[in-house]
């Protein structure tokens, strides 16, 4: 029987050839894929910051992909350009009118990219700030320095990792070991491939007062 995570280096560069131009995101057709020994690289360039990440996690979900090695670079043509002054603007007010943003956060721009710092009491709140600025006309990278600082840590935060995972459609979670030290989360074992390690990454972070994710997951086929 034919398992997906055995393929070669061919199979899965064409896979995530197909992917990327599957996905209605990813408009250009210039991104050039390379695989070797299950690592996918990622070459080109792309209209935009946000077909830019697109296209990563296309490769990420690709079974068999064991890392993603993204090069791919920003060329902002016409009507895509803005001043640093008119994207730190843009960025001021997508944070603003975003629920689920951290709303303490900085934005600094310099040559079309932006650095957001400040603190955030939860994971979703980083990953949404950004989010937020990541699809603005102009940028060509995001740099996210955005603190966790929880004020709880229920001491029952290593089973509620293990749940989690556990629930999740995407993680065999009996497969990972979670230690928690102090507000670090460790997860160490094995998964079948890039996509399952970033869900079970998610997965940790959800949980009340962590700041930190270390994820050792290893990718086995």
């Amino acid at each position: 029987m034919f398992n997906i995570f055995d393929k070669t280096d061919s199979q899965i560069q064409q896979d995530v050839v197909n992917e990327i131009k599957w996905d209605p995101s990813v408009t250009s057709a210039q991104v050039i894929v390379t695989a070797k020994n299950g690592i996918v690289t990622l070459r080109g360039n792309v209209a935009h910051y946000f077909e830019k990440t697109h296209a990563e996690e296309a490769a990420q979900r690709i079974g068999g992909v064991r890392a993603v090695v993204d090069e791919m670079e920003v060329g902002l043509m016409g009507s895509f350009t803005r001043s640093d002054e008119q994207i730190a603007e843009a960025a001021l007010n997508a944070l603003s009118w975003n629920y689920l943003a951290a709303k303490n956060v900085k934005v600094v721009v310099e040559k079309g990219w932006i650095t957001l710092t400040g603190d955030a009491e939860w994971e979703y709140q980083r990953k949404a700030a950004k989010h937020a600025v990541s699809q603005l006309m102009g940028v060509i990278g995001v740099t996210d320095h955005i603190a966790i600082k929880s004020k709880v840590i229920p001491a029952d935060v290593k089973k509620s990792i293990e749940d989690a995972l556990k629930r999740s459609a995407e993680v065999e979670g009996r497969k990972i070991s979670v230690t928690v030290n102090g507000d670090r989360a460790i997860l160490s074992g094995n998964v079948h491939s890039v996509a399952e390690r970033i869900d079970a990454g998610h997965a940790a972070w959800m949980a009340p007062g962590i700041m930190t994710v270390e994820n050792n997951l290893k990718i086995a086929h």
